[in-house]
């Protein structure tokens, strides 16, 4: 028999991180749990997106700077 929930399930959203420079680099930020370092270069709108993680890296000041 099925059970009907009426628990809403959400999704985490990746993290943003504002930044200065126009290169950053990722590891996931939990240590040994973590991933690879990787290095990203923002893009021309200011923004670049780990593929690892999902953790998204706004230039500030940058057109996707919507603080």
């Amino acid at each position: 028999m099925a059970q009907n929930s009426s628990k809403k399930q959400t999704i985490a959203q990746p993290d943003v991180v504002y930044c200065e420079q126009a290169t950053v680099s990722c590891d996931g930020g939990v240590g040994s749990l973590g991933h690879p370092r990787v290095y990203l270069s923002m893009d021309a709108s200011g923004q670049a997106s780990c593929t690892y993680c999902g953790k998204s890296y706004i230039k500030t000041g940058s057109a996707c700077d919507k603080r």
